[in-house]
Order: C-alpha cells, then sequence, then structure tokens
C-alpha cells in the first residue's frame, strides 16, 4: 500500500474522528495512513522519503491574538525553517501533498504555504457562514478528479473569500444556502515536481463519508501520487 501521513489537531473541528474517517476513505484506494497531533515531529518522518502523500489537515498557526491565549500553548504551531524545507523537499522528490478545510488556514507565519496550496485566508476579510446547508458544483469536467461526479448538497462549512494565487482553476465550487455567490472549493496543481490538491471541504467525518465528497477525497490522493488519469476517474 501507499503510505500517507496526516498532520492534525486544532480548534473548533472534530479532527480525531475525521481523521479517523479519513483513514478509512482512503485505505480503500490503497493508502495507508499515520496520524499526528505533533506538527514538527511528523514532519521529521518525511525524512526517510518513506510517504507517498502527505495531508495536512489541522488548523494550527501561532495563534498569536488574545481570543486564542487560552489554547495556545496546546494548538499554537510556529514554522520553523526545518519544517519549512522538509515540506519543500516532499515536493521536489516528485510525492503528493493534500490539503483540506482548515489546512488553508494553518501556518500563515510562512508565506510560501499560501502559494504551495494556492490561497491563503486573511483574518477579517475571508469568511465562512455558520455550518449549514451548502451546494457543491463540479466546474472542471473533464479533470480526473472530478470527471463525471454529480453536484451534491449537504452541511458543510463555505469558505468564501480566501486570498487565491492567479492562474488558480477552480475544479467545484461551494455555496452556502444564505449566501448569493459561489466560491472555488477545489483545485488541482503542480508545485515544483509534487502534486498538490487543496479541498476546502472537510469539516468533519460526516463531510468526509459524504458519498461524492469521498470519491473526490479519494481521487484526489490518487492524482496527488501519481496514479493515472484513467484510474484516478474510475473511482
Amino acid at each position: 500500500m501507499a503510505r500517507n501521513l496526516i498532520l492534525t489537531g486544532g480548534l473548533y473541528h472534530p479532527f480525531d474522528a475525521a481523521c479517523e474517517t479519513l483513514r478509512t476513505a482512503l485505505e480503500a484506494v490503497g493508502f495507508e495512513s499515520d496520524i499526528t497531533t505533533d506538527i514538527h515531529t511528523g514532519l521529521s518522518w518525511l525524512d526517510d522519503g518513506n510517504y507517498d502523500l502527505l495531508t495536512v489537515y489541522c488548523l494550527r498557526f501561532p495563534m498569536l491574538a488574545e481570543r486564542f491565549a487560552n489554547d495556545r500553548a496546546l494548538w499554537a504551531v510556529t514554522m520553523g525553517e526545518v519544517d519549512t524545507r522538509r515540506i519543500e523537499a516532499h515536493l521536489q522528490s516528485g510525492r503528493g501533498l493534500l490539503v483540506m478545510h482548515t489546512a488553508g488556514i494553518s501556518f500563515d507565519d510562512w508565506p510560501r504555504w499560501r502559494e504551495i496550496v494556492g490561497a491563503g485566508w486573511t483574518w477579517g476579510t475571508s469568511y465562512h457562514p455558520p455550518h449549514g446547508p451548502v451546494s457543491v458544483r463540479m466546474t472542471a469536467s473533464q479533470h480526473p478528479i472530478t470527471r463525471g461526479l454529480p453536484a451534491f448538497d449537504f452541511d458543510e462549512e463555505a469558505y468564501s473569500k480566501m486570498d487565491l494565487v492567479p492562474g488558480i482553476e477552480a475544479l467545484a465550487t461551494v455555496q452556502a444556502s444564505v449566501q448569493d455567490a459561489a466560491s472555488p472549493c477545489l483545485w488541482a496543481r503542480d508545485v515544483g515536481n509534487g502534486r498538490v490538491v487543496y479541498d476546502a471541504l472537510g469539516h468533519d467525518s460526516a463531510s468526509i463519508d459524504q458519498p461524492t465528497h469521498k470519491r473526490i477525497l479519494q481521487r484526489a490522493a490518487l492524482w496527488a501520487t501519481r496514479s493515472s488519469d484513467a484510474d484516478v476517474a474510475s473511482r
């Protein structure tokens, strides 16, 4: 089986249960996942080159604002040079990166992370309506990650007004029932020698286990690790 490392943990989300649901979903398409909330130690595990896929599914950042004071000791993360170098080396070796939901908010003390992900969260501008009904629509019918997949509705957080890097081509959009416009929520691109997929969905286990969303995640993992387009689209 291919090997996947999931970096997780943080505020406001049931990451423990959701990561187990994600582990099961990816196991069905050939990935064995290790899960850790220790970001620095987890990244050190990349040094041996044994992981085909790195999945970042966490809400971890320096948490300098006063409102985070009570949670800072448990969840704050500052990215050091050795941490960033390990992520860059993982990509330069041709391996895959799957970035999920709150990971687009994470590591905001490292500007390069925004470039890798393809978007960043701008505090005071980026937002999401309360968790509730959303509609997800495919916007790239020929990409292997979304080919043949139907639109779907479920309960989720619709991330909106994220700061996208130039040239992002959305594979899908999300729109909350209380919104007048949709926002990009899924894209896939080459970064250096590696492949990166960002999926802004994934608030909880129910989101990951939604049948079409589960297929998106399974396909994303396969695409990021360079399975053939035909194999990706067949899942």
